[in-house]
């Protein structure tokens, strides 16, 4: 990401992350490049300045509302506040960076000097004699793209580039041209050589939406085969698709770029046309500004070693006026978990049943362990519960029917209002919770049948429940514990009252149910379980 946030200024530019941008409230946009744009969508809420051909591409690209978007004129001045009270302002002025269309430097002025904000730009005499950069005023800071930063780098200008294309197409009166290109810039080479060779140039429908925004030669079409020259996305061209290109027409492609590219295929051809100034540009640039400072706007390669000959007087730190500082400090953030606590406060609250987490572990007396392992021992399901269930982000918590497992149950129901029990429950912070809605699959523990239209439940294996008796015999098609041994989790007696009571809703408690009636409808669940066990004896 190439953006910057201007130290004791309100002023970012091409920063598009407000958790980051702490003190800045005046955001700018230099062209719509997605290395300046990362960040930037159209959830975007704040005031946003750019030129207006950045701001069209934006708003439609990018879908940002207009009610945000500022288009302020290419080479006039903008006086902006810069605090809440208009007391204190400042002068910016938008410049042509010659880098793609809408692109632009910007040259700010107020309490903290001039500050020369290039964004990505390609270097021409013309730069020095406008009137914001020729007047001889001192550049305090200037924000310099390094792109091409580099002795070793040697670049033919931009004419010259495009000589050497016009040159190899010519070489080339039978073949079908790919030009391979990012999604914005270049559009002026597409016209030259369209001209040159006397071609149409083909091109997507959203490239030519930019082209006839520029106002082009009407030179460029959709028709794919109207033209030898095919402009497509750079990442096109490649070994196989050369390949493809060939069978059906003799192609060869073109990437104009100052990158170091290893080419795939004998056919492709790497011209050093660059949007980026360089290296000797970018030494003539700063020599005629001599600024205070330079900082590189591509922070991975540094830069500064190279101009320190050419620099201006260094001037103090600038002192930031109070009704600033009140405008840099009013729209404060939020603590970030008050950030988190908002956004689950807005989620849907789930009915039923909350889990907590099983890393929140509730310390046990020595005597409590004793008596856990003595009710193991006595238990009818074999092998130990926590070993036998798989990896789950969630169980229920301890001791929940701690009460109801620890004695033999007389058939009445623990819910009344001598005994007001609640059934605690807990969430973890940060842990998400999912409960079974009430259309998944339930099985009776008694017959064993199906009470949704989920998949049934069938024996695993050759396994017979009805002659083992072990219901853990039955699992459904998609169960997660289809393919791992049986995992009981309660006592085959108290399974269905706790299945009850968990799958229990919230609102039918608060539906004004009496114990009594809750009780009695508890006990008409249960009271063919009873006779069945009573039958079973006999």
């Amino acid at each position: 990401m190439n953006g910057v946030l201007i130290p004791h200024t309100p002023i970012a530019v091409d920063f598009w992350s407000l958790r980051r941008a702490g003190s800045a409230r005046l955001f700018f946009l230099s062209h719509m490049h997605s290395d300046h744009t990362v960040g930037l969508s159209s959830t975007w809420a704040r005031p946003l300045y750019c030129s207006p051909i950045t701001a069209h591409l934006l708003h439609r690209q990018r879908q940002v509302s207009k009610k945000w978007i500022r288009a302020l004129e290419v080479g006039e001045s903008h006086v902006l506040p810069l605090d809440e009270i208009g007391q204190e302002t400042m002068t910016v002025t938008l410049l042509d960076a010659h880098h793609c269309p809408g692109s632009v430097m910007f040259l700010f002025e107020g309490y903290f000097g001039t500050i020369l904000y290039t964004g990505d730009f390609r270097y021409t005499p013309s730069m020095l004699r406008e009137p914001p950069l020729s007047s001889g005023k001192q550049i305090h800071t200037l924000y310099l793209d390094n792109t091409n930063c580099n002795p070793a780098l040697v670049l033919p200008t931009r004419q010259e580039a495009a000589h050497q294309i016009v040159q190899l197409i010519r070489e080339h009166p039978q073949h079908n041209i790919k030009i391979g290109l990012y999604s914005l810039g270049k559009e002026s080479l597409l016209e030259h050589l369209a001209l040159e060779c006397q071609t149409w140039v083909v091109l997507s429908p959203q490239r030519l939406e930019v082209v006839q925004l520029l106002g082009l030669a009407d030179v460029f079409t959709v028709e794919e085969k109207a033209g030898r020259i095919h402009a497509v996305d750079n990442m096109e061209i490649c070994h196989s698709a050369m390949l493809r290109w060939n069978q059906t027409h003799p192609t060869i492609a073109i990437l104009p770029t100052s990158r170091k590219i290893h080419t795939s295929h004998p056919d492709i051809h790497i011209i050093p046309y660059s949007d980026h100034s360089s290296y000797s540009e970018l030494r003539t640039f700063v020599s005629a500004l001599k600024p205070s400072q330079v900082v590189p706007i591509v922070r991975r390669q540094p830069c500064g070693d190279y101009f320190w000959d050419s620099m201006g007087p260094r001037i103090s730190v600038p002192l930031i006026p109070d009704s600033v500082q009140q405008y840099m400090s009013s729209f404060s953030r939020k603590p970030s978990f008050l950030l988190l606590l908002e956004r689950r406060l807005k989620r849907a609250r789930a009915q039923g049943v909350v889990f907590e987490s099983p890393e929140k572990d509730v310390d046990e007396s020595q005597a409590n362990k004793d008596s856990k392992k003595a009710k193991k021992e006595n238990s009818p399901w074999p092998g130990k519960l926590e070993k036998q269930l798989p990896h789950c982000p969630l169980r229920v918590k301890k001791q929940l029917f701690s009460d109801l497992c620890s004695k033999e149950w007389d058939g009445t129901a623990p819910f009344c209002e001598s005994q007001k029990m609640v059934t605690k429950v807990t969430v973890p912070l940060g842990c998400s919770m999912h409960l079974r809605p009430s259309d998944e699959e339930f099985i009776s523990p008694e017959t064993k049948e199906e009470i949704s239209l989920k998949p049934p439940l069938v024996p695993r294996g050759d396994s017979d429940p009805a002659a083992t008796g072990n219901p853990s015999t039955w699992v459904s098609h998609d169960s997660p514990l289809g393919h791992s041994k049986a995992t009981p989790l309660l006592a085959a007696k108290f399974r269905g009252l706790a299945l009850k009571y968990l799958l229990t809703p919230v609102n039918f408690f608060q539906a004004k149910f009496s114990s009594r009636s809750f009780d009695q409808q508890v006990e008409k669940y249960h009271k063919p379980s009873k006779e069945h066990t009573q039958e079973s004896t006999e």
